[in-house]
């Protein structure tokens, strides 16, 4: 007990003993101040979260976010807790400035494509399970990530596109709309005739359930070809439906046009031979020989 009481009155009247007091009630304040700050920290960073989902912020966009808050609220942390025992806040505030600025060269790219995903996320110009095209690559959207993008193929080849060349490509989204045109071309003989030919795939179009009625489907025709008169039909279908009427129509259009005696005609080229081969006249002798 009498220990004690000497090392008391070392701290309270002792010039090294009180400077060791000081010290340790700043370690004590730093520490405290440290451990309180990262439990808020991480609290405000939650609430931060909670609040972006209620206001139907993107998912993946508000755990960014909340990250980002966390990192500079215990960043924040970190600067008060060292004030506490003696170094300076602008010192410590020019440090991390100037670290930052080198992260931030050394990671240009990466930052670069975590800002485009962010753009990406909150701008949606396709989600997930999308069918789109992007810098020629065809394939459906299976995850948006802040660094890059996903797509599978429909032969199951897997696409990682960076995001930041994502937000600089043009996006073609086929599955965007709940509708799509089906565009249909169909060549029919010079012969054949025409008004006769829109009916019958009109016949075939009405058939199919599949096929909207609004808008309304047209048949016109749209070139006179080489050896075929071409018809352009264009029925308009669900973009879920969009490939089993293609394939279906192609075929019943077909066998209609068949049955009604109607040609679907192909290349076709006459070859006429004037005069005779140089060598056939010594042949034909040879073998009258």
């Amino acid at each position: 007990m009498d220990s004690w009481n000497q090392f008391l009155e070392f701290l309270s009247t002792d010039p090294w003993g009180m400077t060791l007091r000081n010290g340790l009630l700043q370690l004590l304040g730093a520490v405290a101040i440290l451990l309180l700050g990262l439990w808020i920290a991480r609290r405000l960073a939650a609430t931060l979260e909670k609040l972006l989902l209620k206001a139907n912020v993107d998912s993946m966009l508000a755990g960014f976010l909340r990250k980002v808050a966390a990192v500079v609220l215990i960043m924040l942390v970190v600067v008060a807790a060292l004030d506490t025992l003696g170094v300076p806040a602008a010192s410590l505030f020019a440090v991390l400035g100037a670290a930052g600025l080198a992260v931030g060269l050394a990671l240009k790219d990466s930052l670069g494509n975590l800002a485009a995903g962010v753009t990406i996320i909150i701008n949606r110009p396709f989600r997930k399970d999308d069918v789109v095209e992007i810098a020629g690559l065809t394939g459906k959207v299976e995850q948006i990530r802040l660094m890059h993008t996903v797509l599978v193929a429909a032969d199951n080849r897997e696409f990682v596109l960076p995001n930041g060349r994502v937000v600089t490509e043009a996006v073609i989204n086929y599955t965007a709309r709940p509708i799509r045109r089906v565009d249909l071309a169909i060549g029919i003989a010079y012969d054949d005739d025409i008004a006769g030919a829109m009916a019958v795939i009109k016949d075939v179009l009405t058939a199919d359930e599949r096929v909207l009625i609004e808008p309304a489907p047209t048949i016109v025709l749209s070139n006179l070809g080489e050896s075929s008169v071409d018809l352009s039909v264009r029925p308009w279908a669900k973009t879920a439906d969009y490939w089993g009427v293609r394939s279906d129509l192609f075929s019943r259009v077909k066998q209609a046009l068949d049955r009604a005696g109607y040609s679907i005609p192909f290349p076709q080229r006459d070859l006429h031979i004037i005069g005779a081969a140089p060598n056939s006249a010594k042949v034909e002798g040879a073998n009258a020989e």
